[in-house]
């Protein structure tokens, strides 16, 4: 079975683990500097004020006067998130991370090692840790069991057997489902409030209507995703930080920074001599939480001016003077080097480049991010049901 752990408002939480008592007031995860006013996750105080996330900043401090704005901690929370991955994995488990707050696994390699799946979600929850508020839900398919885990109590474990997947879905709202808003108000409109109801709806109808994220909010609805779990790689877990004696927002000082976290980055004897693909810059901000920017590189490379002229434009996206700089090395190439050859066969240069771009895609999006169209009923009149996209490998 695939089971589904969920950590409801997990930066929120994070945010709040030093200051406890906040979590019993009106309280929400601020907006990120620069972009749109919305609010992040919010308390259950917050809720009962009228307050949701995904709300505007004016129009919930004018619901709800004494809301609280914390703080968002990226820097914190990638580390707790890594740090909750790595116990699972420590305890067998091999895990698929979606969002921070949202994991999947396959209980098949489990289920003999701790009596079962009821076993298997009970070691699982064990491992998360005690300070996180957490659900645990299973079931044949990837959506019934991240559904179960949605509904199921604070470190209670839901297993949805395979028979009853369409009716234990039916009931549920259309909340769960990925649909964009205008998309569910649309069905909201038409009456279809429930799983249930849309799943009833003929598939031609929906995908007329609501066009192909219609149609695959259809398939879930259905129960008849078959998407399987894929692992991740195991965690390079190389990473450098620079403390200063004080609050530095000249670039030119950040940037001097960036090339001693480079030079002690390259010269950890852990990296074995691999290139990078994948690296990611933090810094602790003076005014409180913390700022964190992924980059994939267009090639891996281990060359320190590369590195620094591909990082350096990144310093200036910081929203405030930092106390900190850090570096971690996310993904490492497969290899140390190229293998240079007196003569390529036709075809191998444009392989190897093909080759290379889908690994940056892969590091970049996720696992999933690279498909191909396989033809399943051309004869269909239906776009969405001549063809599948299927993970290409």
């Amino acid at each position: 079975m695939i089971a589904c752990i969920l950590a409801p408002g997990f930066e929120l939480q994070v945010a709040l683990h030093d200051r406890p008592r906040l979590a019993l007031r009106a309280a929400a995860l601020a907006p990120l500097p620069g972009t749109e006013p919305l609010l992040g996750p919010v308390t259950a105080a917050a809720e009962a004020a009228g307050v949701h996330a995904g709300m505007r900043l004016g129009e919930a401090l004018a619901t709800c006067p004494t809301l609280v704005l914390v703080e968002r901690d990226a820097v914190q929370v990638h580390t707790e998130w890594e740090q909750m991955l790595v116990r699972l994995e420590d305890s067998g488990f091999a895990v698929e991370p979606v969002e921070p707050g949202c994991l999947y696994f396959d209980t098949r390699g489990v289920e003999r090692l701790y009596g079962g799946v009821a076993g298997a979600l009970k070691r699982a929850l064990a491992s998360v840790g005690a300070p996180w508020t957490v659900c645990a839900g299973a079931a044949d398919r990837r959506f019934a069991s991240l559904a179960a885990a949605a509904i199921a109590r604070p470190g209670q474990a839901l297993v949805v057997d395979d028979e009853r997947t369409r009716d234990f879905l039916a009931p549920l709202p259309l909340t769960l489902l990925p649909l964009e808003d205008d998309r569910r108000e649309d069905l909201d409109r038409l009456g279809v409030r429930k799983i249930g109801q849309l799943a009833g709806l003929p598939g031609s109808a929906v995908a007329e209507r609501l066009g192909p994220d219609g149609r695959r909010a259809w398939s879930l609805a259905r129960a008849e995703d078959d998407t399987k779990v894929t692992a991740r790689p195991p965690a390079t877990g190389i990473a450098e930080r620079l403390e200063f004696p004080e609050a530095v927002a000249n670039e030119l000082t950040l940037r001097r920074a960036l090339t001693v976290l480079l030079d002690r980055i390259l010269a950890r004897p852990e990296r074995g001599g691999r290139e990078i693909r994948k690296v990611a810059l933090t810094a602790r901000l003076v005014g409180g939480g913390s700022w964190r920017r992924t980059l994939t590189l267009r090639e891996p490379s281990a060359e320190r001016g590369g590195l620094r002229a591909a990082l350096g434009p990144k310093l200036a996206e910081l929203p405030a003077p930092a106390l900190t700089l850090g570096i971690e090395l996310l993904t490492l190439a497969e290899s140390e080097g190229h293998q240079l050859a007196l003569v390529r066969p036709e075809g191998e240069e444009l392989e190897t480049r093909l080759r290379d771009g889908l690994r940056q895609v892969r590091a970049s999006a996720g696992a999933g991010a690279v498909s191909t169209v396989v033809e399943v009923a051309p004869w269909s009149r239906i776009p969405e049901q001549r063809a599948l996209l299927v993970p290409r490998d």
